[in-house]
């Protein structure tokens, strides 16, 4: 008997379960409803299991969501997709519940089951169960229902699309808000599924129903599905129909409504048009960038390289450029924020010129701002102005500012630095690095924050790799060795991660007459936080030298550690000794 599968539990004791009044018992028994069904058998499950399902009334939250999850994937159990509609009346008890989460997951499940009902069965169970949610007195049943509409309306025959299209318009002005909440954010799925014609007239009057809905929370759901109802339409109908709500909305008197317009300007600029977008979403995405609430700006911010992209660089100068100014300096951190993120992505789209007369001030002034997170997010991204304005100019103008970061209070921003180090010495060259960076690399080998450090060794590793061994020998290794007599251990240990990492790139040569030695002397540190360390890195140096300097120089100095009075000491010191056993065996 196999062991992979779960035991199959007496059917009795889980359908006991289901009824008792512990409520971990009943979720143990919803979740191992496929076991009970395996052991049912389909023509059981379907006659017993199901129906039992369909009376149970359970008042647990977190029981029903079980249910309604596990029932989405019950096909298999009930004989296959024609016997799929079994499921069906369980599912439609669970979307009228008042749980918000049970009524989703309800939803989700009747889609998946749905979509993979036959055309015929849709018609005849499907459609039949969204009427009847449709037209659920208590409003929770109504909800439900709007996100079932995609599913049934493909497959009906003409005079039931023309009901449910008629349904739907009514749910879009349903005396509850929670209802029109609901058929506002999914229109645009069962606009998806609606012909051309009907499209344009219908699902559009439903959504212009829904913009002008006095409710704040109806109009920016009815926003959030603006873009993918846009890229429905032909550029004309759009630009004709969706354009002058966006518009008004970005306007809007509630913020959240405008908010939603900053998230899905951008994407509607796809389904409009380039004329269009020079005349209405411009002057409506200015407008965002200077609204008087800081969330709203927040998000046009994160958009601004984006929008600068669809714009010749002539209009991104003039329109966003003296908004980007102001934007720099907002009065909001999380403003400079989010649009230090992007900025730099400006340069591209406005050309060398541009960027060094208008940006390059922006950058400067975002690199020296007051909060950790902004000159973060400038850091992350200057090799996007590299490539535009060359590196003397970089070197002149950003690089005393990256030197000042790179001793910066805030340890986040000092590692975000160190991560760009390495593309910088690339741009830079190796002569200039070493005239104004080489330092810094060596000074961060000794910082307080072990992330520093840590990070620090790495980047030794890389810009060994990008600058050769040669360069290493003669810059990196006489100043990382010197930190072997430092009285700090912490540092020590440092010096030992260092080496595990660059020994590999340097080659064997180097590391046995450089490095080895260095790290055989630490096996007699007094601190047993050094010695386990060296046993770690005697043991990544075996694959790097010869088997020869292994079994003469690495093999006596993991015995005398295997010795030691310290049981991690020990531990890694015959972890080694066993690697070196392995290799041995293998040649």
């Amino acid at each position: 008997m196999s062991t992979v599968e779960a035991p199959l539990y007496p059917i009795a004791v889980l359908i006991d379960e289901l009824k008792n009044d512990d409520i971990q018992l009943r979720l143990n028994s919803i979740r191992r409803l496929s076991t009970i069904a395996r052991a049912l058998g389909e023509e059981r499950t379907r006659s017993e299991l199901i129906p039992f399902l369909s009376e149970n009334n359970d008042d647990d939250d977190e029981v029903l969501l079980a249910m309604a999850e596990e029932l989405g994937v019950f096909i298999p159990y009930v004989g296959g997709v024609e016997h799929a509609h079994v499921l069906l009346t369980p599912l439609e008890t669970l979307c009228t519940v008042e749980e918000t989460c049970v009524r989703d997951k309800a939803v989700e499940s009747l889609c998946k089951i749905g979509s993979q009902m036959r055309e015929n069965d849709l018609i005849e169970w499907f459609t039949p169960l969204v009427k009847r949610l449709a037209a659920g007195e208590w409003f929770t049943a109504r909800v439900s229902a709007c996100g079932l509409f995609h599913i049934a309306y493909p497959s009906a025959p003409e005079t039931l699309k023309t009901e449910l299209r008629s349904i739907y318009g009514q749910l879009c002005q349903d005396d509850m808000p929670m209802v029109r909440r609901s058929a506002a954010s999914n229109l645009w799925k069962f606009a998806g599924t609606v012909e051309s014609a009907h499209l344009k007239a219908d699902i559009m009057q439903m959504f212009e129903d829904l913009t002008q809905d006095d409710q704040d929370t109806v109009r920016l759901l009815a926003v959030e599905g603006c873009a993918a109802l846009g890229k429905l339409l032909e550029p004309q109908d759009c630009a004709a129909r969706i354009l002058p709500v966006i518009v008004t909305f970005s306007q809007d008197k509630s913020w959240r409504v405008r908010y939603m317009v900053a998230n899905q300007l951008y994407e509607l600029c796809e389904a409009v048009g380039p004329e269009p977008i020079r005349t209405d979403l411009l002057p409506a995405y200015v407008r965002l960038l200077r609204d008087n609430e800081a969330e709203v700006r927040i998000a046009a911010a994160g958009k601004v390289t984006k929008f600068c992209q669809i714009l010749s660089p002539e209009l991104a100068i003039q329109h966003i450029l003296p908004c980007v100014k102001e934007l720099s300096l907002d009065s909001s951190q999380h403003v400079r924020a989010a649009l230090a993120s992007v900025v730099m992505g400006m340069a591209p789209v406005l050309g060398k010129d541009a960027t060094i007369e208008q940006l390059l001030p922006i950058f400067l002034s975002l690199l020296k701002d007051e909060f950790p997170d902004v000159r973060l997010n400038i850091i992350s991204k200057l090799d996007q102005v590299n490539q535009v304005i060359g590196i003397d100019l970089l070197s002149q103008s950003l690089l005393p500012a990256i030197v000042e970061l790179a001793e910066d209070r805030h340890w986040r921003v000092r590692l975000a630095i160190i991560e760009y180090i390495p593309l910088l010495a690339n741009q830079l060259g190796v002569g200039f690095f070493d005239d104004k960076l080489g330092g810094l690399c060596m000074q961060w080998l000794q910082d307080k924050v072990y992330s520093i450090r840590d990070a620090a060794a790495n980047n030794l590793k890389r810009l060994a790799e990008e600058f050769g061994p040669d360069w290493a020998m003669q810059h990196i290794i006489p100043q990382v060795l010197e930190i072997a007599n430092d009285s700090h251990y912490l540092h020590r240990m440092t010096l030992l991660r260092a080496i595990s990492l660059i020994g590999p790139v340097l080659g064997s040569e180097i590391t046995c007459s450089k490095l080895l030695p260095v790290v055989v002397n630490a096996s007699k540190d007094r601190v047993p936080n050094i010695k386990f360390n060296v046993a770690k890195v005697l043991q990544s140096l075996i694959s790097v030298v010869d088997q020869s300097v292994v079994e003469k120089t690495i093999r006596p100095c993991l015995v005398e550690l295997s010795e030691d009075p310290d049981v991690d000491v020990r531990y890694f010191a015959v972890q080694g000794l066993q690697s070196i056993d392995q290799v041995t065996m293998s040649s």
